[in-house]
């Protein structure tokens, strides 16, 4: 179940977080180069607007038939073509920053993507694939959307700000101290808030992540949901999941969302205090009313920038929070780097020997000890014991899914730590309990995990895994498109296109993981006479709970708390009358 993120991780690294991002940017430093120089064209020509119009006013105010009219068309057509080409650029910038933001997307991901395929397998025992799925589809989209339209807004507004500020100085530095006067509110104001509103969109963030993990883990299960009713407490475990995003959600916009109106207050404020001070200094003579109208139109360009930061602050956040998420991914400890001189696994005879290996998943829980094993080329070795004795465990350190705490475990006389991962894995072939089969065609199924195979080759192992008849009972046989996770095929037809998959897979090693688990006892004792005679010369590993189908082994191991408690052939094991004895006879009894 989703665990709750009331006490999710808050950021911890701002300006390292934005950093980073500075650096996926700055591939396209040309690009965003120019899009800094039309910004900067755009807002110059907005910023001649309000002068044009300070301008047409003071023609205007000349009095009843003093006005020259086409003076004051003068400066209305050129604040026209002015505020034109002003939006044009803005335009033109906007469709630059969504191509930039979609190539920073489709690289992080693509780094994202390949990061997970060198992260060792225990980070995805340790998360949910919900959680996964969330930083790279929601977190990545947040922190683009955020670069697409906020980057170009706030250099827009820096722009804006800037130079409204200096037009106003140049008017009337008088009027301009009221500005300076509620600058430092509003950026004190900003800080302030800034403070409250990060950590909720950290949460935010999180929360969603563990939403998504929980309904992928309940769809993932929607039939035993139903085989056991338990519909009712599902949508209540939902509904806690649920109000606890929604909070999340309600907790980062309700801050966030009391920034743009306490910052236009302030702002007001500011127009307000301009306008008492314009009307004194104008009864004056200090300033003309044109000039008055210049200062208040530079004014709310001035504030509505200022407005438009604190709005997209909000946003800002969001995607920095939501950007750690996906580094925090990216900085995961990788699987340890091959050793300096390993070399790859070739010519592989299939000699495997565990010498006095002990491992435990965490530190200081053991949970292999001492255990030792020789298993000869072309040998089937069959490990078995009760749930939780250790056997999928023995699988992983045979493929390097983890390291041994102690011990060693050598393939061919060397130790395997000395060739490449790579090549060690590519000597087993693998068939598990939890089958996994892609969409695509039943052909590109059996044939993965052999590049070239030809459909007599195919054929060959799906009539000895025994799933050549169904195939050819389909619409389009060994061309018939499975759907996503083959969901238009029962359990047991997946396992056997696993079967016929490894039986494919050029190799001296095989690992059986409760192999046939979901298929039927005869048709499992023809597979297995079948997957015989395909095995020689091959040494194989198979875990087995139906202790009637290892009997022809060669040796059987017999594993209890980690400890090999037994091993021998079925015969002698069954002789002795230990552990295994008790194992076997209960199974009938």
């Amino acid at each position: 179940m989703a665990q709750s993120v009331s006490n999710a991780k808050r950021p911890k690294d701002t300006s390292g977080t934005f950093l980073r991002l500075i650096r996926y940017m700055a591939v396209y430093k040309w690009v965003l180069l120019l899009v800094l120089v039309l910004c900067l064209v755009s807002n110059v020509l907005s910023l001649l607007g309000p002068s044009l119009a300070g301008s047409a006013i003071n023609e205007a105010a000349a009095g009843a038939g003093k006005v020259n009219f086409e003076r004051v068309y003068y400066f209305a057509r050129r604040m026209l073509i002015c505020y034109v080409c002003s939006s044009l650029l803005t335009i033109a910038i906007n469709v630059i920053m969504m191509y930039v933001s979609k190539w920073i997307a489709r690289k992080m991901r693509k780094d994202v993507f390949d990061k997970l395929m060198r992260i060792p397998v225990g980070y995805f025992d340790r998360n949910q694939a919900g959680d996964i799925i969330s930083r790279v589809s929601y977190d990545i989209d947040v922190v683009c959307t955020c670069i697409s339209t906020d980057v170009v807004s706030i250099m827009t507004s820096l722009v804006t700000v800037i130079g409204s500020f200096a037009m106003m100085v140049y008017i009337s530095p008088l009027l301009s101290v009221v500005v300076v006067v509620t600058i430092p509110v509003s950026v004190c104001y900003t800080v302030y808030m800034r403070g409250k509103t990060r950590p909720r969109y950290s949460r935010r963030s999180a929360s969603y992540g563990a939403m998504n993990g929980f309904v992928e883990e309940m769809f993932s299960g929607q039939k035993t949901i139903q085989a056991y009713a338990y519909e009712g407490q599902v949508r209540d475990q939902f509904a806690a999941v649920n109000e606890d995003a929604a909070d999340a959600y309600y907790q980062a916009d309700y801050y966030g969302t009391t920034i743009g109106p306490t910052m236009g207050s302030i702002n007001n404020l500011s127009l307000s205090l301009i306008a008492i001070l314009g009307c004194a200094l104008y009864m004056m003579g200090s300033v003309s009313l044109g000039q008055i109208s210049s200062f208040v139109l530079y004014s709310r360009k001035f504030s509505g920038p200022i407005n438009e930061i604190a709005n997209i602050i909000n946003e800002l956040f969001s995607a920095l929070s939501a950007a750690e998420r996906v580094f925090r991914l990216l900085d995961e400890s990788e699987e340890i780097a091959d050793r300096a001189n390993a070399r790859a696994l070739t010519d592989v005879k299939g000699d495997v020997k565990l010498s006095h290996v002990s491992f435990g998943y965490d530190p200081g829980k053991t949970i292999l000890h001492d255990l030792s094993l020789t298993a000869d080329a072309g040998k089937l070795i069959a490990i078995v014991g009760p749930t939780g004795a250790g056997k999928t465990t023995i699988i992983n350190l045979l493929m390097r899914f983890y390291d041994v705490n102690s011990g060693s475990i050598t393939v061919d006389g060397t130790d395997i730590r000395d060739y490449t991962r790579s090549s060690l894995r590519g000597a087993y072939a693998m068939v598990l309990q939890d089958t996994w089969v892609f969409q695509g065609t039943i052909f590109e199924n059996i044939a993965y995990g052999k590049e070239g195979a030809t459909l007599e080759e195919v054929e060959a192992v799906a009539k000895a895994a025994h799933i050549h008849p169904f195939i050819m009972r389909l619409p389009q046989g060994y061309q018939t498109v499975i759907s996503e996770d083959g969901g238009n095929i029962s359990k047991g037809q997946k396992q056997l296109l696993t079967i016929a998959r490894a039986m494919l897979f050029d190799c001296k090693m095989l690992i059986l993981d409760e192999a046939t688990s979901n298929v039927d006892t005869s048709t499992e004792r023809e597979i297995q006479a079948a997957m015989r005679q395909l095995m020689n010369d091959k040494t194989c590993f198979v875990i087995a709970h139906r202790l009637s189908t290892i009997q022809h082994a060669d040796r059987i191991l017999v594993v209890d708390h980690g400890d090999v408690v037994e091993q021998g052939t079925h015969e002698s094991l069954m002789k002795k009358g230990g552990f295994y004895y008790k194992l076997y006879t209960a199974q009938f009894e």
